[in-house]
């Protein structure tokens, strides 16, 4: 799999919309690491979308588009919900 590049990837988790900031920083530094390399490549891809679409996702109001950002994704709410 590809190399993923952490000052990249930290740097694609500030996201323009609080809600999302809220979500993605705090999983990012605190479960990334703990990731599977598949999961770790699912978000970064999951980052790679607009807010707006990312927001819909989160919120539940439209499905990502694959399985695997869907999993990362229930996995982050279920981490920042705790």
């Amino acid at each position: 799999m590809a190399e993923i590049n952490r000052f990249k990837l930290e740097w694609a988790c500030r996201r323009g919309m609080r809600e999302l900031d809220k979500m993605i920083m705090p999983f990012y530094q605190n479960h990334f690491n703990s990731l599977t390399e598949a999961e770790q490549q699912a978000f970064a891809e999951m980052l790679t979308y607009p807010d707006p679409e990312l927001f819909r996702w989160v919120m539940h109001q439209l499905p990502a588009p694959t399985q695997a950002i869907t999993n990362v994704i229930e996995l982050m709410r279920s981490k920042i919900e705790k």
